[in-house]
């Protein structure tokens, strides 16, 4: 005996509904993935107004995905939205950034202080090793790749910690910094810094020297700091640049 669909209140059954819905979800999801890549890599700069008809046609949906991709980044604080002028992307705030990288700090070193009072050996530590502590000859040198290894250094070192809340915490602030982060793995001395000083940082952890772990994990962070903004300084200057050229 089949089961007989409620309607709702258009008429449509539950279980038309439920699809469509899923459907405009993850136009959406496809929507706000793609442009918040092109954030990422200044093909949008600050100040440049954005159009959901263009947007919507150059990505073949329609403006409902667009729209709800669109507040989503401004949610984000990537975008601003005004009633006449419409959607623009919001100057880079160096000075918020500032202190999101000093909220990592404060997350990172109270993860590697409870690492060092842990009796047993975390298997993210393990799984950092392998990534890490590699000869030369063998480290990543895609930036994208870097980037995201990285991001799973730091994440890694706060799980293994083993508070759910701090790792909560520090997921949202990578999330809102990561559009200048990964610009700082642009240029090879950069990964070559990276790698270096996450091996000391991780041999330190290993070793449960906290203090130590602590002191160069904030330098680290102190100096990806001072880079990425340098670098996203001079990233907006030949993006702007470049459309100068192209008229």
């Amino acid at each position: 005996m089949s089961a007989i669909m409620a309607p709702t209140a258009a008429g449509t059954s539950v279980s038309a509904a439920a699809p469509a819905a899923a459907s405009r979800a993850n136009l959406a999801e496809t929507v706000y993935a793609s442009l918040k890549r092109e954030l990422h890599e200044f093909a949008w700069i600050p100040g440049d107004r954005l159009s959901e008809a263009e947007i919507g046609q150059r990505l073949g949906v329609s403006r409902t995905p667009v729209r709800e991709a669109l507040f989503r980044l401004r949610n984000e604080g990537f975008l601003e939205v005004e009633a006449k002028t419409g959607w623009f992307v919001r100057p880079i705030d160096f000075d918020r950034l500032d202190q999101l990288y000093d909220l990592r700090v404060v997350l990172e070193c109270a993860s590697v202080a409870r690492l060092g009072s842990r009796r047993d050996d975390p298997p993210e530590l393990a799984a950092l090793k392998t990534a890490w502590l590699v000869p030369a000859a063998e480290r990543l040198r895609d930036a994208r790749a870097v980037g995201e290894l990285d991001e799973a250094f730091h994440a890694s070192l706060v799980r293994a910690a083993g508070n759910d809340e701090i790792a909560r915490v520090h997921q949202e602030v990578t999330e809102r910094i990561r559009i200048v982060r990964r610009l700082d793995f642009t240029r090879p001395d950069r990964i070559d810094a990276t790698y270096d000083e996450h091996a000391k940082i991780l041999r330190e952890v290993i070793r449960r020297k906290a203090d130590e772990a602590q002191r160069l994990l904030r330098s680290h962070i102190e100096q990806s700091k001072v880079e990425v903004r340098k670098i996203s300084l001079h990233a907006m200057h030949e993006a702007r640049r470049r459309r100068v050229q192209l008229g």
